[in-house]
């Protein structure tokens, strides 16, 4: 007699809280500061809520409860929403600086309405700096990954070339590198957003269409990208 497959040796997904708990614990490890600024986030609903409750309870048990429960409830909001942050900063910082690390920020944390791909426009194959593109409401977006002093000529190229494919889209540039003016790369995605609305959505994927449709053959992979495990493209 046949045996039955064994399905109880598959792997099983952390549950939410398990998940959140390894996210806090990976937090706190490059983060030390996370811990107290989460605590604050939590001690302040409470003791606002703390002070309704004494000042608008009038004595009434019900109403102090439901001061001090909201109190609690909007702590663990605000907790969490600083974890989501400081979470997102500590797991950047570990790929900041690397090849590659751009583009991993394009596939992942991309705000809506915007399209952009892990794989760069243009690289120089001997540093491994590169140009990645994003196309949104703000219009083309190119982002230089690397030292300024040596992106800037490629910046430039790229900006003439997708001047030629769309010659009306206004084209912004963005620098993430060691430069002190530069966007800390856990800030890409919002200053993205930050980019004034000049397009319509249709035209954004007008504009990304066209400009996908240029030819990339022969266009060098950098040190850290592994072109088999690229996603599809987001669309807005």
């Amino acid at each position: 007699m046949a045996r039955k497959s064994d399905t109880s040796s598959t792997p099983k997904e952390p549950g939410r809280f398990k998940q959140m708990w390894q996210v806090f614990q990976m937090t706190r490890r490059y983060d030390s500061n996370a811990v107290w600024i989460m605590l604050l986030g939590f001690l302040a609903p409470v003791i606002v809520g703390l002070g309704f409750a004494l000042w608008l309870g009038d004595g009434n048990g019900f109403t102090i409860a439901l001061w001090i429960i909201a109190g609690v409830l909007g702590g663990l909001l605000i907790a969490l929403v600083v974890l989501g942050r400081r979470a997102e900063k500590a797991a950047y910082s570990q790929i900041e600086g690397q090849p590659g690390a751009v583009g991993a920020v394009l596939r992942s944390s991309l705000r809506r309405g915007w399209v952009g791909s892990e794989m760069p426009v243009s690289v120089n194959g001997k540093t491994h700096d590169a140009v990645y593109r994003a196309v949104g409401r703000g219009g083309v977006v190119l982002i230089s990954e690397g030292p300024i002093s040596r992106t800037q000529r490629m910046l430039d190229d790229e900006k003439r070339k997708v001047g030629k494919v769309v010659p009306n889209v206004p084209i912004s540039t963005i620098s993430v590198g060691p430069d002190a003016n530069a966007v800390p790369l856990h800030k890409l995605s919002r200053s993205l957003v930050k980019i004034k609305p000049k397009l319509t959505k249709a035209e954004v994927l007008a504009v990304n269409n066209r400009l996908t449709s240029m030819s990339k053959a022969g266009l060098p992979i950098p040190k850290g990208i592994d072109p088999n495990k690229v996603r599809a493209q987001r669309r807005a």
